[in-house]
């Protein structure tokens, strides 16, 4: 096993001690770092990005030849630390000589601990890992650090807390994995980019309480029967839908791909989507049909038999009460040449 050791939570020094340990190549974009790694002992892409109120994330996608112990050395600060784990998973200890806990695909560990004290996280070997960090110091220097989003995050999980270290392990939650996905699609850089993570990160902060609040209450365990497997099962019919809605999908035909019950595929996508599953598609082709009436030539007779729709009146009224117009104003609206149909 190989062991790294990260002696701060701040983010230029703790890429300085991954670049060092791991290898790879550095990038900027203003405060973000990218660490991309193609070597014998790693491959993949380490990012993170510093926000006001001294909070950031780190987000690794790795796969380690050999498994590694990365050891998170707090000696000056207590800073607070959620880890969603979306792909794999990893195990969390507090030192070397404890028990680790597992954190499954899905799951987020929340983190604290006195200052001196370690946080160590295992990844296995030959398994590609994809873990999001996010770290709340507590170093505020704001006037009023009372009322700052890092004050209020520490206050929900922290305050109160008197024992050495606090571990919590979260119930199953989909929701906050596809705002994490929002992450690593965004085109836009420099501040603009910036801006932009630091709005998904505070929806995905919000996320967490509320999902550490019904956690609190038993109300996710005892509504969410999901195994991990079936929520991976959901997770890749749901991206499936999402990258071709126009195909003729049906409740039997993604019951027997996914090897699931109908209970058990709506229960997941009302998880995930807060959608019925034939919902969730006329939603999906509503957003391609929109796509398509901004960036194609076709007209919106041609547009709705090939994203799947049969009927050009029930296509025009789910769009309107998508985008409060319908079909052909939208398209006069961008381009009053276009309308052809």
């Amino acid at each position: 096993m190989k062991t790294v050791t990260i002696h701060t939570e701040k983010i230029q020094n703790l890429f300085e001690d991954l670049n060092t340990n791991i290898g790879g190549t550095v990038t900027f974009d203003l405060d973000e770092h990218i660490l991309e790694v193609e070597n014998d002992f790693a491959k993949g892409i380490i990012t993170a990005v510093s926000f006001s109120d001294n909070i950031s994330y780190v987000q690794f996608d790795m796969i380690f030849s050999e498994d590694l112990c990365l050891n998170i050395s707090n000696e000056e600060s207590e800073p607070l630390y959620l880890a969603y784990c979306s792909k794999g998973s990893l195990s969390h200890s507090f030192d070397l000589s404890t028990d680790s806990k597992k954190i499954n695909a899905f799951q987020t560990a929340i983190v604290n601990t006195k200052q001196n004290q370690n946080n160590i996280l295992f990844f296995q070997k030959d398994i590609r890992t994809k873990c999001t960090l996010i770290i709340i110091g507590n170093e505020i220097t704001e006037v009023n650090h009372g009322y700052s989003l890092n004050s209020q995050v520490r206050k929900t999980f922290v305050e109160g807390n008197t024992a050495a270290n606090f571990f919590y392990l979260s119930s199953y939650n989909l929701k906050i994995d596809r705002k994490i996905d929002q992450l690593s699609v965004i085109t836009e850089t420099g501040i603009a980019k910036n801006i932009m993570k630091e709005g998904i990160l505070r929806i995905i902060l919000a996320m967490e309480i509320q999902q550490y609040s019904d956690d609190q209450k038993a109300l996710s365990h005892d509504t969410n029967c999901l195994t991990l497997k079936e929520l991976e099962e959901i997770k890749e019919l749901s991206q499936a839908i999402e990258a071709n809605p126009e195909e003729a999908f049906s409740i039997k035909s993604l019951c027997k791909q996914a090897g699931l019950s109908p209970n058990k595929l709506q229960e997941g996508f009302k998880l995930i989507h807060n959608r019925t599953v034939n919902d969730h598609i006329t939603h999906m082709r509503v957003l391609k049909a929109e796509i398509l009436i901004r960036t194609s030539d076709l007209n919106i007779s041609e547009i709705v038999y090939c994203i799947g729709f049969t009927s050009r009146s029930y296509f025009s009224k789910i769009f309107k009460q998508k985008f409060n117009c319908s079909p052909k104003d939208y398209k006069y609206n961008l381009n009053p040449l276009a309308i052809t149909a």
